[in-house]
């Protein structure tokens, strides 16, 4: 039988340059140190080229701001994630239960998890339309799949997009429950154990992607910052979905205000990482995808 064509390597080195060093996990590329035929160094990593070598979310020399850039996809990512981070951040509040009712609570939660959904289907697209090389490379057809499985953000952004429909189906059971139910649980919504799991994977491995090592500190900086607050976000929503457990044989959670209080505390985390990633995505392309090696 005739051999399947093999993938492209990525990032792909350009013509001239020459691959003076790399950072690998497991079988994840995630930098490298070129050099360029006029000689100079210069350092790629796999996330700084996914948010700006991208074909959806190129930055505009001279009209891209950090608060208003709608032409980017990274910008809407931003935006969306920031929206929904806020529904699951005021939805476990008892104040604010007790304020709309366990039927608007529930579909503040519902909401929030579309919003969770659009940007990572986003981030998705994003990822899969990067540029094959540091530079150059461009893909000429706009794509909304691939099988690149040789790509750590390939495994994040996808583990993220699953885990959001996860919380699309609980979420909209939860209301569909509240709406049916006038003396509904306190806990409007039970964090899914599916969808947290999703999420700690996808929080990882983009912990990784920057760090570039599985137990290294991240670096200091808006991708290290984002990173950091993202995955301890997704640490909390699996400590709420721990919490929410119901125990078999009763119709008890484990511990209500545990469930709530880290629900919160994983949206806020969520929600600073969204709002940092408004100042990463504005950057200058020739100043983010590509820098002077150290």
């Amino acid at each position: 039988m005739p051999s399947q064509p093999s993938m492209p390597a990525y990032p792909a080195t350009p013509p001239g340059w020459s691959v003076v060093g790399s950072r690998s996990v497991a079988r994840f590329t995630t930098h490298v140190t070129y050099r360029t035929p006029a000689g100079e160094l210069r350092d790629w990593s796999s996330r700084r080229h996914r948010k700006h070598a991208s074909r959806v979310s190129r930055v505009r020399t001279g009209s891209d701001r950090v608060l208003w850039a709608p032409h980017r996809a990274s910008w809407w990512i931003a935006v969306l994630f920031a929206v929904g981070s806020l529904c699951f951040l005021v939805g476990p509040l008892p104040a604010f239960l007790d304020l709309v009712g366990p039927q608007a609570d529930g579909a503040v939660f519902f909401v929030g998890s579309l919003f969770f959904t659009s940007a990572a289907l986003l981030q998705w697209v994003e990822t899969v339309n990067a540029d094959r090389a540091p530079d150059g490379g461009r893909l000429v057809r706009l794509r909304l799949v691939s099988w690149e499985p040789a790509r750590v953000d390939w495994w994040s952004s996808g583990a993220q997009l699953v885990g959001t429909l996860f919380f699309n189906a609980t979420t909209f059971r939860a209301l569909w429950d509240a709406i049916g139910s006038p003396s509904y649980d306190r806990l409007v919504w039970r964090p899914d154990l599916l969808g947290s799991v999703c999420f700690l994977v996808s929080g990882y491995l983009a912990y990784v992607e920057v760090t570039g090592g599985l137990l290294d500190r991240p670096p200091r900086g808006l991708e290290g910052g984002i990173v950091t607050v993202n995955l301890l976000g997704c640490v909390a929503f699996g400590v709420s979905a721990l919490a929410a457990y119901v125990v078999p044989g009763s119709e008890q959670a484990l511990d209500t205000t545990v469930a709530n209080a880290t629900t919160s505390l994983g949206a806020l985390g969520f929600l600073v990482g969204a709002l940092l990633l408004l100042p990463e995505g504005a950057r200058p392309r020739q100043d983010a995808v590509l820098s002077p090696a150290r």
